[in-house]
C-alpha cells in the first residue's frame, strides 16, 4: 500500500510548505502537487523539479493545466505543457506519475476549463491538450537518455521556447526524441544520434498550427534520418521522432 499525501492546490505558499514538511518528517511515500499556472510559468519553470530532493518523497502531480484568460485548451496552452512534460521526463526519478485535470466535461454544461475530452450527446471532441497527452503516454520510454542542445542564437527567451527530450523504451527497442518549438518561427534542427544504434528510419509525428487553434490534430509520417541533415521544426510545433533501434 502506497500512502499519497498532498501539497495544497498551489506550487507554492503555506499548504506547500507544510504538506512538505509533513511528507518529511513521517516518510511519505509521494505527495500529490497541484497546478494551475499561465504558459510563461512553464517556460520560466523548465528547471522546476531538477532541485527536488532526489532521495525524499517521490511527486505526483496530479492536477495540472496551462491557463489563459478565457480559460482556452488551445495550441499554445498545448505545446507549453508539452514544454513541462519534457521536463517531468528529465526528472523522472522524483516524479513517478503525472495527470491533467480535469479529463471530461459535457459541452455546455461545465463546472470548469478547460478539459482535456469534450463530449455532447453524439460527439466526442478531442483537444490540442489532449492529443499532447495522447502522443507522449502512448510513446513512453524507461530511460532517459541526457543530451546537448546547441543553438546558434543563444539568447534566454529563445532557448526557453525550444525544449527536447529523449528517451528510451528498452521493452520495444525503440528511441523518442520530443521536441517543443514554441516560437513563431521555423527552427532547423540537427540531431547527432551517433553513439545509438540506429538505422535512420523513423516514425515522425507533428502537432502544430496557429497558438490559438482548437481542432489541431497530429500527423504522422515515415522518415529516414541522415546524419548532418537539418530537420524543420514548424512554429508552434510539438515534433516527435520514434526511432526503431
Amino acid at each position: 500500500m502506497k500512502v499519497i499525501g498532498t501539497s495544497g492546490p498551489f506550487y507554492e505558499g503555506t499548504d506547500y510548505v507544510e504538506g512538505w514538511g509533513i511528507a518529511r518528517k513521517l516518510g511519505v511515500d509521494l505527495i500529490d502537487e497541484h497546478y494551475y499556472v499561465p504558459p510563461g510559468w512553464f517556460i520560466h519553470n523548465q528547471d522546476y523539479y531538477d532541485k527536488y530532493d532526489r532521495k525524499g518523497s517521490k511527486v505526483y502531480l496530479g492536477e495540472y493545466a496551462s491557463h489563459l484568460p478565457g480559460r482556452p485548451n488551445n495550441l499554445e496552452t498545448a505545446l507549453s505543457e508539452a514544454l513541462h512534460l519534457n521536463n517531468l521526463e528529465r526528472n523522472g526519478d522524483v516524479v513517478a506519475m503525472s495527470s491533467y485535470a480535469p479529463l471530461f466535461a459535457k459541452e455546455g454544461f461545465t463546472q470548469w476549463n478547460p478539459d482535456l475530452i469534450y463530449f455532447t450527446n453524439t460527439e466526442v471532441k478531442l483537444t490540442p491538450g489532449y492529443y499532447v497527452q495522447h502522443l507522449y503516454g502512448n510513446s513512453p520510454g524507461n530511460e532517459y537518455i541526457p543530451a546537448q542542445t546547441q543553438s546558434s542564437n543563444n539568447d534566454a527567451g529563445v532557448m526557453k521556447r525550444l525544449s527536447t527530450s529523449i528517451v528510451r523504451n528498452t521493452k520495444t527497442n525503440e528511441l523518442m526524441v520530443r521536441v517543443v518549438n514554441l516560437l513563431p518561427v521555423t527552427a532547423n534542427i540537427s540531431l547527432n544520434l551517433s553513439e545509438l544504434p540506429t538505422g535512420g528510419k523513423a516514425q515522425k509525428t507533428v502537432l502544430t498550427g496557429n497558438p490559438a487553434d482548437r481542432k489541431v490534430v497530429p500527423v504522422t509520417d515515415e522518415t529516414h534520418l541522415q546524419a548532418g541533415k537539418p530537420e524543420q521544426l514548424p512554429p508552434y510545433s510539438l515534433t516527435i521522432w520514434k526511432i526503431k533501434l
